[in-house]
Order: structure tokens, then sequence, then C-alpha cells
């Protein structure tokens, strides 16, 4: 038995029904080379034109799935069935991502025992813990790319959250495995890689402070350093050593940089200078806080000048965003600027007509709650918006009348199809780039969070 992989695509919901134009799966026959077992691999194959731009952790994943999605239906891992769909197969693809769901859940959990409790309130819908859950679990964005979008982003997300739990909760090596874990099975995740290695430089590998809170550079522990390598080059070896035993990591490269697209050709440099004042400020703030508002500004720094940037990656900025937005009035006007502008330009992604009064509903129960329980939760202090702002956020309504219930009438949309994913996109742009910068600002300008004499 051999197995292939096969590139992914998103499903879109179609009047209830999904036209899945191929995912991740795996394929089980003869091989053309006989019938020994060969291991996940990135072969060049013709049968699809979507490539193979996952790390191998996540070719396992997908590997273990197939034992369980052939019980559902042997025809959607033909490898050849390349626009195949049955009911059978949406039925499995929903249940696994609402099966891996739950380490998101759990990773939700894990954060919100973080979170600090000082403005409790006294009801229960006014506790940060509470708005925070609510916030996370119940993410617009999250739930329309993984259940009706479908892909297994939650159980990514997931990942990524419990890392930054577990560095909350100061088990850095546990929260330095679970990133390393997480980069091998998406490597989107190294647009905040920059903040796990400051984070981690600044609060495991140096073990002590001056009285003023700044670095103590003697107490610099190359133990610890070593540590945390190791841990990095056992996880990498598990991953990529199989394919390096078989000579075949220059094809998985190639098919996770695929440098024709311009995937990375602009990426590094503007990230790296873009981010530069801000990383070397962190240096000198103690605590998770400070890694947290880092790690944000990196992921939302890399969507902004990243190369071939899909708009689900939005998200990796609002998720980490909603953690900070509990905590300050100043983060949470950020956060709500930034995760209404970002959901909404999730909306072109939902482009049939059954699923515009969902989007729709979801979005405004989400927005309408976001906006509600953080200006309850910060009431006695500035309102969270000035009034550009709000002209700027209600200007979101009148954009969704043009573009779903004008423009299809006018003469334009078969000349000009375009244009209301141009207005979207252009519009939205605006938002998060005013978002990105206040956080910005913010980081530059705030006083130092945390600083303690110990560590």
């Amino acid at each position: 038995m051999w197995i292939k992989l096969v590139g992914s695509v998103g499903c879109r919901s179609d009047g209830g029904a999904h036209n899945c134009h191929g995912y991740w799966q795996l394929v089980f026959g003869f091989g053309a080379r006989g019938d020994s077992p060969q291991m996940p691999s990135h072969p060049h194959i013709a049968t699809s034109e979507w490539t193979l731009d996952y790390p191998p952790f996540f070719a396992w994943f997908e590997y273990i799935l197939s034992h369980v999605a052939k019980y559902f239906d042997q025809e959607m891992l033909n490898v050849h069935n390349l626009n195949y769909s049955s009911s059978r197969t949406l039925l499995f693809q929903r249940f696994s991502v609402i099966f891996m769901d739950v380490l998101f859940v759990y990773a939700v959990h894990e954060c919100c025992k973080c979170i600090d409790g000082k403005k409790v309130g006294k009801e229960l819908t006014e506790k940060p813990k509470f708005i925070l859950s609510v916030l996370l679990l119940w993410n617009f964005g999250l739930l329309i790319v993984d259940h009706i979008h479908f892909q297994y982003n939650g159980f990514l997300f997931g990942l990524m959250l419990l890392s930054i739990a577990r560095l909350f909760q100061k088990r850095h090596m546990e929260g330095a495995f679970l990133f390393a874990v997480l980069l091998h099975f998406k490597h989107i995740y190294l647009y905040v890689a920059p903040a796990y290695g400051v984070y981690l430089l600044r609060s495991y590998c140096f073990t002590a402070n001056k009285p003023d809170g700044s670095i103590r550079w003697k107490s610099f522990s190359f133990v610890r350093v070593i540590s945390l390598g190791l841990v990095v080059f056992v996880v990498s070896a598990l991953s990529l050593g199989p394919f390096l035993a078989l000579n075949q990591l220059p094809q998985v490269f190639s098919r996770l940089f695929p440098f024709k697209r311009g995937l990375c050709h602009a990426y590094w440099a503007p990230n790296f200078w873009a981010l530069y004042n801000a990383l070397d400020k962190v240096l000198s703030v103690i605590g998770p806080r400070g890694f947290l508002r880092c790690l944000t500004l990196c992921a939302l720094s890399s969507f902004m000048f990243g190369w071939h940037v899909h708009e689900k990656a939005i998200l990796l900025a609002i998720l980490p965003m909603s953690l900070l937005s509990v905590g300050k009035a100043g983060d949470a006007s950020i956060f709500l600027i930034l995760t209404t502008t970002g959901h909404y330009s999730l909306f072109p992604l939902l482009f049939t007509t059954p699923e515009l009064p969902i989007k729709i509903l979801l979005m405004l129960l989400f927005t309408i709650y976001s906006v509600s329980s953080l200006k309850t939760l910060f009431r006695k202090e500035k309102p969270l918006f000035n009034w550009m702002e709000t002209f700027y956020l209600l200007g979101l309504g009148p954009l969704e009348v043009c573009c779903e219930f004008v423009f299809p009438f006018t003469s334009w949309k078969v000349k000009y199809p375009f244009i209301p994913l141009l207005l979207t996109s252009v519009y939205c742009a605006v938002g998060i780039t005013y978002a990105w910068f206040k956080l910005y600002v913010s980081i530059l300008i705030d006083p130092p969070i945390g600083k303690t004499k110990k560590q």
C-alpha cells in the first residue's frame, strides 16, 4: 500500500450542499513501483492543479483521518476524483472539523485561566473570562472559515492558543514544543515566530533581572538555550527527517515555499524592519502580555506586508488580540476595529445567495456582543471609539448594501464583476491598516507593562 497526498482548497456552501474542489486526501492503492509501503510524501503528480503546501505533520494528520474517512465513502480517497462530492463525504468533513475543535475548546479554557481577574463584574456576563471565552469560541471568522468554507483552522489555532497559555503559565518548554509542532502543521505561523523567539530569549534564557526590571546579562543560561534548540531539533527531525533520508527534502520545500509565486519574495525584509523597533522595545518588557502584543503585531504586520496573503490569515492576528481586548480599554478599541473590519473582509468567501443572510446574521450577532460586552467591561473609562472610528465602522453597512443589493442590478455587473470585491478589499484595508498603526504606536509609547524585580 502507498499513499498519495492531494492538494487542498476549501469547500464552499452551495444551497445547503458543498462543492468540494478537492482537499488534503490520502489515497490507498498499489504504487507503480510495487506493493511496498511508503511514507506520506509530496510527489510531483499532475492530477491536481493545487500545490501541496502544508508541512508533513498535516500530511500525517490527514493520513490518520483517511482511516476513518474510508468508512464514510471510499470514493473520496480516489486521487483522480478531484471534484468528487457526496453526502457522506460532507458528513465526514463536518464531523472531523467539529471533533478536532475539542482541542480549540480546551485551549480557550486554558487561556481564560490566565486572564487577570481584577475587573470582575457582579454578573457572569461581565466577567473578563466569560467575555474572552465567547470572543474566541464564537469567533465569526473562524466559524465561517472552518464550518462553512471548510478547513481545520480551529485545530491549528488551538495549538497556538495552548502554546500561548503555557507561556503565560511559565511552562516555557511546553509552549516552545507546542509552537514547534504547530509550525510543522502549517508554516504560516512563521509569521509570529519572531515574537516567540524574543519572548523565550528574554523570559526563559535570561534567568534574572536588575532592580529596575532590565536584563541582567550575566544571567544568560546556555543550558536553557540548548534545551530550546533541542526541542526544535527533535520536532523538526520527526517531521522532515524521513524526507531527508529519502532525498525528498528539496521537493518538500519547493511545495512549501513556491518562489515562482513570490510567496516569500517580499516577506522577510518588510516584516523584519517593520518590527525591529517594536521587538527591541519588547525585550525590555517582562511578562506574557508584552509577548502577546508582540505576537499580534508580528501577525498583523505579516498580513499587511506579506506576499500572496490569503484573506483568512487575518484570524492569525484577531484571535490573540482577543486575549488583549479584555485587559485594557485601548486594546479593546483596537480589537473591535480589527475584528469588525477583518471579519467583514471574509464575506467574499461566502458568495452564494443562501449564504448571504447567514453571514450577515452571524457577524451582526458577534459584533454586537463584542462591542456591548467590552463597553460594559470598560464603562468607567473613556469611550472605545472616537467619532471618526464610529463613522468608519458604520460605513460597512452601506458598503454591504451597495455590494450585495445594489450592484447586482446595475449594468456594471457583467462588465465589471470585480467591483464589489475591490470595494470590500480597499475599504477593509483602510480599517486594518488603521488598527495596525494604533497597535504599533501603543507598543512604542505605552509604559512598560509588568516590570518587576523578579521574573
